[in-house]
């Protein structure tokens, strides 16, 4: 009888460490795969994230950061792309025909440029252009494929060191209606309020306009300080309504640009987020 009872309490404790064992293993094994499959979809949502033509950030499926260098010497800008162990970035995603667009401002928010510099080398982009003296700021916007990259201001100077980079308050238009070398634009705001959806509508003659860049047009937003900076694109290649929000109150410039008769054309305004 004691030998009878002995035997089951070694075979429940086999039947038992074997178990504990095999859970053990498996529990690791699918926290792994978990693991696994989550990077995976991380990715997937990272890349998605990146290429609806709007976004500025980096998904999840990107690791490090852009470093974008970029300098004005006598009428050349050269822009050197670089990751953070100083390697050229040469794995950009082409967005809207370009690799890379390069908006650039003075300190009044007078003077607006959308530029196109050409890849000359890994990561190094040129272009020739000619400002006039005064402070400026530039705007490199690039979709990497591998790294994250969030569009900052790099504030510059022509002509010697400026004595400072600020402007005088902007002033909400009254109308939105402008004209520029005959041609009228006129934009309806769907909303002035922040923190949500607001619809752009321009409203202009069709049948003079051309696809610009792949799009109906193309419209950045700069708040006053020149520090939030939006690029936006149509809601489809054929109208020129864009979508956007204002995360915060406060007044926003708008260059909208719309190519008519074979000549791109920059409308801005001034509006007021409440």
């Amino acid at each position: 009888m004691k030998k009878w009872a002995i035997a089951a309490v070694v075979y429940l404790l086999i039947v038992i460490g074997s178990y504990a064992a095999y859970d053990s293993f498996f529990n690791k094994t699918v926290k792994h795969g978990e693991a696994t499959s989550h990077e995976t979809t991380e990715k997937v949502s990272g890349h998605d994230e990146t290429s609806n033509g709007h976004g500025h950030e980096g998904g999840d499926k990107k690791s490090g950061d852009v470093k974008a260098d970029f300098v004005y010497n006598d009428g050349k800008i050269t822009i050197n792309l670089n990751d953070p162990n100083g390697k050229p970035v040469d794995e950009l995603e082409v967005n809207h025909e370009k690799l890379l667009h390069l908006i650039v401002v003075d300190e009044h928010l007078d003077q607006y440029y959308h530029l196109h510099p050409v890849r000359v080398g890994a990561g190094k982009f040129e272009i020739s252009h000619e400002l006039k003296d005064g402070a400026y700021k530039a705007f490199i916007d690039i979709k990497p494929l591998k790294l994250n990259y969030e569009v900052t201001p790099l504030a510059f100077d022509v002509g010697g060191q400026q004595e400072s980079h600020s402007h005088a308050d902007l002033k909400a238009d009254e109308t939105f209606v402008k004209t520029v070398d005959g041609k009228t634009v006129e934009m309806d705001v769907s909303s002035f309020e922040a923190g949500k959806p607001i619809t752009l509508n321009f409203k202009l003659d069709k049948t003079t306009l051309e696809p610009y860049l792949g799009a109906a047009g193309h419209v950045v937003i700069l708040n006053e300080d020149a520090d939030q900076y939006l690029h936006v694109h149509p809601l489809n290649e054929e109208e020129p309504i864009f979508e956007t929000k204002f995360d915060q109150a406060g007044k926003y410039k708008i260059w909208a640009e719309f190519k008519q008769n074979g000549k791109v054309r920059v409308f801005s305004y001034v509006i007021e987020v409440k």
